[in-house]
């Protein structure tokens, strides 16, 4: 006989969204040491909560990256109908800037966890930024408003060597949109 899966609760949907929002704030400050307490008291919910969603620190890492990299693929995609294409290819690097920010504080710890089985789900998601970005940049260069010879993996690759340049502190994120801006308006023709 088959057992069906029911599905969760909407509370516990709701419990497990709070929570990969606290762990981005949390663990984004705080690292790859931050306190799954500090989590679970930020997401309003108990420490078995936490752990019923997420077995141990490393799905809760990858969870929240995952949803970081959810939520640029949809900014991406979201752009694509604008009539300001290199506008919308500032707007997605600053977003994207917010999602290596997290990333940076859980940096050592997503080293640690990157197993096969973990970064499979990514792929594809990367494949999406790519092609979004590539439509952002073939849509600015066919209006003439950039060069058309800038790739998406260009424009990705100086974008991270931007962010990894620079070192932590509290001024990181302006510094970082600062050059990024000069970048985007180096690629205009």
């Amino acid at each position: 006989m088959e057992t069906r899966k029911r599905k969760p609760r909407s509370d516990a949907l709701r419990n497990r969204e709070r929570l990969i929002a606290a762990a981005k704030d949390v663990l984004g400050k705080g690292g790859p040491d931050a306190s799954l307490e500090a989590v679970a008291r930020e997401a309003g919910v108990g420490i078995g909560t936490l752990y019923r969603n997420f077995p141990d620190r490393a799905a809760l890492f990858h969870a929240v990256f995952l949803r970081e990299l959810e939520q640029l693929v949809t900014t991406a995609d979201s752009l694509d109908r604008t009539d300001d294409p290199v506008g919308a290819l500032r707007h997605w690097l600053h977003a994207n800037v917010a999602t290596v920010e997290t990333k940076r504080g859980m940096l050592g710890a997503l080293s640690l966890v990157m197993s096969d089985d973990l970064k499979r789900p990514l792929a594809p998601l990367s494949d999406r930024i790519n092609a979004a970005v590539a439509r952002l940049l073939e849509a600015a260069a066919s209006q003439g408003q950039i060069r058309d010879d800038v790739t998406a993996d260009d424009v990705l690759q100086t974008m991270y060597a931007l962010c990894y340049a620079r070192p932590p502190g509290p001024d990181w994120r302006a510094q970082v949109l600062r050059l990024l801006d000069i970048f985007v308006d180096g690629l205009r023709r």
